[in-house]
């Protein structure tokens, strides 16, 4: 089935271009490199994964209930307008709900593949190209996941939204070859890591649970090279062109609040634009949801120099500046642990089951003699 055929109110253009901007850059140093940025590379290379493979896709999931979210976290839960609806309209709310996340999640990521392709292009270093390239292929596989869970799962799409569209559009027009990395590796990568992480924690349902663990398991790197690159560059700029950065930061981090509200979904329910937004701006899990969505931004931000006060007066504004000093190591290094222990228990419950299998078959054999009758008291 066409995916036009399963976006929300159809969806008649299904392209979308960028003109393109600045420079392709060669490098005929092939001698040198950035040990910590080349350590990256064999990492990119040695935790590659088959996405059609390392999940699995027989586990069942009900369209109607795909995240296990609760009824508290539902922007119409308490509203005359949940009063309403009964059981099947609260179920279709959620899976569009779901729809809607993991649609964001994938247009995001097909938006980080052409940028991590535009980095391979521009950036002047070959070590950066070559992680690059790694990264390219990461994106690509995440697409592929994210846009088969939600075809064969979820059978809905909505299209990407107006705001995330925004930032994808003017991070590649922008023809300076650092700024796919801070639109995209900072900016975009960071709010979706945090997004992930969130549904990662909360959901009961082990199949969005295995995607988005593994997911978040490359996206981790993807931010620790953006944050090698860019701290490295940031150091030798002007203090105009840093606050140039800074003022792209600002615009892309508000747009960036704005985009996760899911008011296309409540226009959907036939709720006015107006309320939506209302109900969406009131919804004590939505403030909560918005605010540690910065938790990956915001000590990025801070780390690769991009600190100005203007900057900081923003981030007090939008109630994350606090966020600053959090451990981006740490969180890191938690999504790639989270990653490794569900491998680690779906390969011992494959073993018990293969353990199990053997042992049934020995059982079988012991009661069967060599000429293939059964034995007394078979």
């Amino acid at each position: 089935m066409s995916t036009r055929d399963l976006y929300v109110k159809g969806q008649q253009d299904l392209t979308w271009q960028v003109p393109a901007t600045g420079a392709a850059r060669f490098s005929w140093e092939y001698g040198e490199g950035r040990e910590r940025l080349l350590n990256l590379y064999q990492k990119g290379k040695d935790k590659q994964w088959d996405g059609a493979k390392r999940i699995d896709w027989d586990l069942e999931v009900d369209p109607l209930d795909p995240l296990g979210t609760p009824d508290e976290a539902m922007t119409l839960y308490g509203t005359r307008h949940w009063d309403l609806m009964n059981e099947r309209e609260r179920g279709e709310l959620r899976k569009h709900y779901a729809s809607w996340q993991f649609s964001q999640f994938l247009h995001g990521e097909q938006g980080a593949m052409v940028c991590a392709a535009r980095i391979v292009e521009s950036v002047p270093d070959l070590d950066a190209k070559f992680y690059s390239a790694t990264q390219t292929m990461d994106e690509a596989r995440h697409a592929e996941v994210y846009g088969r869970f939600l075809h064969e799962k979820i059978g809905m799409l909505y299209p990407v939204n107006d705001n995330l569209q925004g930032l994808l559009g003017d991070t590649l027009r922008d023809s300076r070859w650092d700024m796919p990395y801070l639109g995209m590796q900072v900016l975009i990568e960071g709010l979706a890591l945090a997004a992930f992480g969130m549904i990662r924690d909360t959901t009961d349902k082990p199949l969005p649970k295995q995607i988005l663990a593994y997911v978040m398991q490359d996206e981790a790197r993807h931010v620790a090279f953006g944050r090698m690159a860019l701290r490295d560059y940031y150091r030798q700029l002007g203090d105009a062109e840093l606050r140039e950065r800074e003022e792209f930061v600002i615009e892309g981090c508000y747009l960036m609040r704005d985009r996760l509200r899911g008011v296309e979904v409540l226009e959907n329910f036939g709720i006015p634009k107006r309320e939506a937004e209302e109900l969406s701006e009131r919804s004590e899990y939505l403030q909560l949801f918005r605010q540690l969505l910065f938790s990956r931004i915001v000590p990025c931000v801070k780390d690769i120099g991009l600190w100005g006060e203007r900057l900081q007066r923003a981030y007090v504004d939008m109630g994350v500046f606090e966020m600053g000093d959090s451990n981006l190591d740490l969180l890191m290094a938690q999504d790639e642990e989270i990653a490794e222990k569900l491998d680690a228990e779906r390969f011992a419950a494959e073993e018990q089951q293969r353990v199990a299998e053997v042992e049934a078959a020995i059982a079988e054999g012991a009661t069967t003699s060599p000429s293939g009758v059964r034995g007394a008291g078979a």
